[in-house]
């Protein structure tokens, strides 16, 4: 990681480590997806956990007070003064907060989250890290899930809540750990990705693509970021890397491990052949290395048959059987927020997507008209992220909504200290869309949309919500419209 600073500054480096004995932890920036589950997985091994957050709120509070962990609402020097053994410091926390000055004066020895889960969830198991720009939550969630169905009895943390755990994180005593290794930065001390820290043994590379414009400048930017996961493979590792993307490609030959490639394209180890889009997902054939997989997944699109079969590959590599993978995929219950049916209402189904970027959103909306041919497609769009907020991707979302047949655009809050003429127009959107004519329109807030919808939709029509952020509980304002107008 010696190509990226690590700015301890003002906290002292010589500190960045686990004491003897930890008892006490304290969490900054406790509410978190990652960080929650953490703090969870710290008691559940027997510690006393509290943390600290600015605008605590549901549903992330109401989980930790669940399990007895206290929250400080708000970043404080005295919110230290319950004397923890060692604090976690979550990437969100910036190096002037008050906390911080707090940590170094009190001389608390102090970790990374990745750190962290690289002390108490990985230990002595063999890591399993899922990395890439697009899929890591879906690849992960089905990897942990047919370890699991197998009887590997795997731990894992992962960016979404799994279904049939109905969790984010899972702390166990077998010898496998699932984790998604996100390329954002670690802390404000250490600028380089998260999953180098993790150690990968086995790691499965899916895309890579320009993303997190916030922290990464251009794309040579994030290839240098991925490249740490070629350079931090052992030698006995294996990395599994799509085929049908190039620059994941040219980033996987610069490992110094075994590389084994899966997609659909000619030349891939493994290849993805006969795809079928069913009512209930897709069937698909996976060849290679001598084998013959004929897997059934409860999903649909494209991109989705790519994970699974980097998973399969891995789970090939394990020793299960083709039955084995088989089995486990045509079980898997899914993730929350991708491809999640939140409820159907007079005909109207209603399904919420996390996809931001003009590549996810691309590829979700076409791998939903492909499940669902006959229904008229709704999306509906709030650009939230740090990028999609950005003109970035302008234009690259006016041909992201192809496959839909109408399109709301919300109109996202500004970005503070980036000038209007470098933030996404809604109206612009929704104006490129009508002239590449695709019916569209654009909105303030979630409320005009829910009304707009109300006078629009009709039965048989699908309704895709597409948002990486709550998006003012416009999922359950749609339903409950739905239901009253019935």
């Amino acid at each position: 990681m010696t190509d990226y600073i690590h700015d301890f500054t003002p906290l002292d480096r010589g500190l960045n480590l686990v004491p003897e004995g930890v008892k006490r932890v304290h969490l900054m920036g406790i509410c978190g997806t990652a960080m929650g589950a953490l703090a969870v997985m710290l008691a559940e091994m027997g510690m006393e956990v509290r943390g600290s957050d600015a605008g605590v709120y549901p549903p992330m509070s109401d989980f930790l007070a669940s399990r007895d962990i206290s929250i400080f609402d708000g970043f404080a020097p005295e919110n230290l003064s319950w004397g923890p053994d060692l604090v976690v410091v979550g990437n969100v926390i910036r190096r002037d907060n008050p906390e911080v000055a707090a940590l170094a004066a009190a001389k608390i020895p102090f970790l990374s989250m990745p750190q962290a889960l690289s002390r108490f969830l990985i230990a002595d198991a063999i890591p399993l890290v899922v990395c890439g720009t697009h899929g890591k939550t879906t690849t992960s969630a089905i990897l942990a899930s047919s370890l699991h169905h197998a009887g590997l009895d795997p731990g894992f943390m992962i960016g979404g809540i799994v279904k049939g755990f109905e969790a984010n994180y899972r702390l166990v005593g077998g010898e496998y750990r699932v984790l998604e290794g996100d390329e954002y930065d670690s802390a404000f001390f250490d600028k380089g990705p998260k999953f180098p820290h993790y150690r990968p043994r086995v790691a499965i590379l899916t895309s890579v693509e320009f993303d997190h414009a916030d922290i990464f400048a251009d794309l040579a930017a994030v290839k240098k970021t991925f490249s740490c996961l070629a350079r931090v493979m052992p030698g006995d590792g294996l990395l599994v890397v799509n085929h049908d993307n190039p620059t994941a490609m040219g980033i996987a030959a610069g490992a110094g491990c075994e590389v084994v490639s899966y997609g659909f394209g000619e030349g891939a180890h493994w290849r993805i052949r006969d795809l079928v889009h069913t009512a209930g997902g897709m069937v698909f054939v996976l060849s290679g290395e001598g084998r013959r997989i004929n897997i059934e997944l409860p999903m649909s699109g494209d991109y989705n048959a790519a994970n699974a079969a980097a998973v399969a590959v891995v789970l090939a590599r394990l020793g299960l059987s083709g039955a084995e993978i088989a089995a486990g995929f045509a079980v898997f219950a899914g993730v929350k927020r991708r491809q999640e049916v939140r409820g159907e209402e007079g005909g109207v189904m209603v399904i919420d997507d996390f996809a931001h970027h003009p590549t996810a959103v691309a590829v979700t909306l076409a791998g939903l008209k492909q499940r669902y041919p006959w229904r008229r497609q709704i999306a509906v769009f709030e650009a939230r992220s740090n990028t999609s907020r950005r003109r970035i991707f302008q234009e690259r979302f006016a041909r992201a909504f192809d496959s839909a047949d109408l399109v709301c655009v919300r109109e996202p809050e500004p970005l503070r200290g980036v000038s209007g003429d470098e933030l996404f127009s809604a109206s612009g959107l929704a104006g490129d869309l009508t002239a590449r004519g695709i019916r569209a329109a654009w909105f303030r807030t979630p409320g005009d949309i829910v009304a707009f919808l109300n006078q629009e939709s009709v039965r048989g029509d699908l309704i895709v919500i597409l948002s990486n952020g709550g998006f003012g509980g416009i999922h359950e304002g749609i339903l409950t419209m739905l239901r009253a107008r019935l």
